[in-house]
């Protein structure tokens, strides 16, 4: 059943009537997905406003790869990737998301204009995180985080994924709000791929209602992620490369903006903003012919 009314709004964004799309722009040379190929500022700032053409409500930038054993950029680093491309988008009246796990990276991209910050530890990797957004009054992404993923897949272990990954991020939402955030500001993120195997992402991706219990607006981030190249591979078969998991990304989009999805975090925005409104369509739809039903 769609939870159309239960996508919430999250103050200081720009409210819709169907799940936003948030475009990714990497400005790292090593990322999983794109390694390199935005990685000097003119590119970056090209590639997420060519995001906003394509469809993308919001542009997620990041100057990190969080992806399994990648290995931390210095704080200067990540300030010196981030910061110019954040206010190379903000110019242009793009709504943009910092991806960081640095209080101070956050910090400097929200003076340069961004609007949001997401932090994929959930403000466990810097104890600054939570104070700084709360200070900034900004929205503040919560993801379910186990740890760094250096060496492998950290603590990918579950009795049962969906009740831990739940109460694991009901844990931390009661920290960031402790810590100043307000309630309206929280947005929930599942954590697809951190610390989780293929039949873990698929059970939280088939449980979304729970996560979305929690009573925040939720994002879903799944863009070409393994699960994916898994799932597409088959049994017995290699899993395709990142670049080739875009239509099973945006198949998991407009399952995800059914479910109730706020936002839904991707690399190509195309075939995803597609995909997000023809749910808003038949969603509007059923709710037409249930109303043409009981007036029968």
């Amino acid at each position: 059943m769609s939870n159309q009314s239960g996508r919430g709004r999250v103050a200081g964004l720009p409210e819709r009537d169907r799940c936003a799309v948030m475009g990714v722009v990497n400005v790292t040379p090593d990322s999983f997905s794109d390694g390199g190929r935005f990685f000097d500022t003119t590119a970056a700032v090209k590639r997420g406003l060519d995001l906003v053409t394509e469809g993308a409500d919001l542009v997620d930038v990041g100057g990190e790869s969080t992806r399994p054993g990648a290995t931390r950029v210095d704080e200067a680093e990540e300030l010196r990737r981030v910061v110019p491309v954040v206010r190379g988008l903000a110019s242009e009246g793009v709504t943009v998301s910092v991806d960081t796990m640095r209080a101070s990276v956050a910090e400097r991209a929200l003076a340069a204009g961004a609007a949001l910050v997401n932090d994929v530890s959930g403000g466990l990797a810097d104890p600054r995180m939570i104070p700084a957004v709360a200070d900034s009054g900004a929205p503040f992404v919560v993801m379910h985080w186990r740890g760094f993923l250096q060496g492998g897949n950290v603590r990918g272990e579950y009795a049962d994924v969906v009740t831990e990954v739940v109460d694991e991020l009901h844990a931390r939402v009661e920290a960031v709000l402790a810590g100043g955030i307000a309630p309206d500001r929280v947005i929930v993120d599942p954590g697809l791929g951190f610390s989780k195997d293929a039949e873990h992402d698929l059970a939280l991706l088939a449980g979304l209602d729970r996560v979305l219990a929690l009573g925040h607006p939720l994002l879903v981030a799944a863009s070409r992620k393994r699960f994916l190249g898994r799932v597409l591979a088959g049994p017995d078969g290699p899993p395709p490369p990142a670049r080739e998991r875009d239509a099973a990304t945006a198949a998991v989009s407009a399952l995800a903006a059914h479910a109730g999805a706020w936002a839904v975090r991707v690399h190509e925005v195309r075939a995803t903003a597609d995909a997000v409104r023809v749910a808003r369509a038949i969603a509007g739809a059923r709710g037409t012919h249930a109303g043409a039903e009981g007036a029968r």
